[in-house]
């Protein structure tokens, strides 16, 4: 693609719960860096202080961790461009400033937020919007418009200010996005946003900038909702006199409807999180991992939202999506999220897994409902069910009746399987079973169908009525699977105990 070392960066804002967008632009970020042997950046973006939520960094990390987005270089990794907090980065920021003052490309500005808040009201009272740029900052109360003198006595008493970017006048700016293709934009439909405040913090646009050159980012690859901000950064580029790295803004996820972007709303109206783990602060939000995602299914659903591998092949490891990942292969339009897909996403990857390992992952799910059946019996069960069940959790609600007799009977079925020759057909069946040399599902199965043929009773109904007394429901894998698992020995207690319930009242 090129010679130059491919280095990416993630930069989320610790401001709350990582939503499944922003693990989507890691995810690409990452994808992207490990095709061309490149570098993966975590970078923290904490200089909106007022808006920093603690236990954020946390979850951020945790949340990569999770999916398996490792990281190269970042707080707890280090390396070369240290530190990786933007909070710990403010001196920088400040000489950054400082240059674009002396070159005129900035300015100070010193309006009050009272005075741009009433200018704003007057401009919406004539169905206007306010820009504070070419147009109207000769009329402010800025280093423009006031003498050097006034600047530095207001500069030197402490008056709150913030630092402008100047931008030029009637000036057709070009650049181009690898998903969007050539885009121009004229400076003068931009107004001068801020990168410095007085209380030495810098905005997201320089900050961004100056880091992104300073650890020698090759790529940024992040949401649309950037893409207004490109302008002022490509103009920041120029400033400085730096080449800008290649840009591309990936497409929104959208709600399940198509219309909008997807939010934490959409997922409790419709029963599925928006957040790769739960969220334990303030207002508490449920997560993929606590839902019983596997990480690697929570992955490959994301990557194919918004990718297009250019196959017809849906299930990818993390090893697959760093080979076959095209940044050209991202499309423009939103994606629409699809919960049942990521549902069936799981699935998948419940099919795939070994059943010594579903077996390990069930056993607490087992242990808590108070039975502790040996590792190889519940592989053996595992293997019955798995095709059943999304969820290691699914898998108790199709295995319950393994543990816990049945001690009453679906009414329903009842009615359609039980007449008044069930019970001795069942009699006759505990002898045959009680007879059994060896109690195994094909033997089992062989030895009462050729009794079965033998007396002219009906199999479906044999079968039917006999699963019923095992389960208490016309439910469950293979019946003579479930007959061998339960032994013979609680088979027949099954047996008894169904037939006395079912018996009672009817017998003199």
């Amino acid at each position: 693609m090129t010679d130059t070392k491919i280095r990416v960066r993630f930069a989320p804002s610790p401001t709350g719960p990582l939503h499944i967008g922003g693990v989507r632009t890691a995810l690409y970020n990452y994808l992207f860096a490990k095709h061309y042997n490149g570098i993966f950046i975590l970078r923290i973006e904490d200089t909106d202080q007022a808006r920093y939520v603690e236990g954020a960094e946390e979850y951020i990390m945790e949340a990569l961790e999770w999916a398996g987005i490792k990281i190269d270089e970042g707080i707890k990794e280090g390396g070369p461009h240290a530190p990786y907090r933007q909070s710990e980065r403010k001196e920088i920021y400040h000489q950054y400033a400082e240059k674009l003052l002396n070159t005129g490309d900035a300015y100070y500005a010193f309006d009050t937020p009272d005075e741009l808040e009433k200018l704003r009201l007057e401009y919406e009272s004539q169905g206007e919007t306010f820009n504070y740029g070419c147009n109207t900052r000769l009329r402010m109360y800025n280093s423009l418009t006031l003498s050097s003198e006034e600047v530095n006595r207001r500069l030197a008493s402490g008056d709150h200010y913030v630092v402008r970017y100047r931008m030029p006048e009637n000036e057709d700016i070009s650049f181009i996005d690898i998903i969007r293709g050539d885009i121009v934009v004229n400076t003068s439909t931009l107004d001068d946003k801020v990168l410095y405040k007085s209380d030495g913090m810098p905005t997201y646009h320089l900050a961004n900038i100056v880091d992104d050159h300073l650890m020698e980012i090759s790529h940024v690859i992040r949401g649309e909702e950037w893409l207004p901000s490109l302008p002022l950064h490509v103009m920041l580029y120029r400033s400085f006199g730096w080449t800008a790295p290649l840009f591309a803004h990936l497409p929104l996820l959208l709600k399940p409807t198509g219309k909008g972007k997807l939010s934490k709303r959409d997922g409790d109206k419709m029963g599925f999180p928006v957040f790769p783990l739960y969220w334990p602060y303030g207002e508490t939000a449920t997560g993929y991992r606590e839902e019983g995602y596997f990480h690697e299914a929570f992955v490959n659903m994301l990557a194919l939202l918004g990718w297009n591998p250019g196959t017809e092949q849906e299930i990818f490891s993390m090893d697959e999506l760093i080979t076959a990942f095209s940044i050209d292969r991202v499309g423009k339009s939103g994606s629409r999220f699809d919960p049942e897909k990521a549902r069936w996403f799981n699935h998948q990857y419940m099919q795939r897994k070994s059943n010594e390992e579903l077996a390990e992952l069930f056993m607490p799910v087992v242990t808590k409902k108070g039975f502790s059946p040996s590792h190889d019996s519940l592989v053996k069960l595992v293997s019955m069910v798995k095709e059943r069940a999304t969820f290691i959790t699914d898998m108790w609600k199709e295995v319950d009746f393994f543990f816990i007799a049945p001690d009453t009977y679906d009414e329903k079925e009842l009615k359609k399987r039980w007449d008044d020759s069930s019970a001795d057909m069942i009699r006759s069946l505990r002898e045959l079973v009680a007879s059994l040399e060896v109690f195994t599902p094909e033997e089992m199965e062989k030895t009462v169908r050729e009794w079965v043929s033998a007396s002219g009773f009906n199999t479906g109904s044999i079968f039917n009525i006999f699963r019923f007394l095992l389960v208490g429901a016309c439910r469950g894998p293979r019946l003579f699977d479930i007959a061998e698992w339960l032994g013979r020995e609680e088979t027949l207690r099954r047996l008894d105990t169904g037939l006395r319930k079912l018996t009672a009242g009817n017998e003199a």
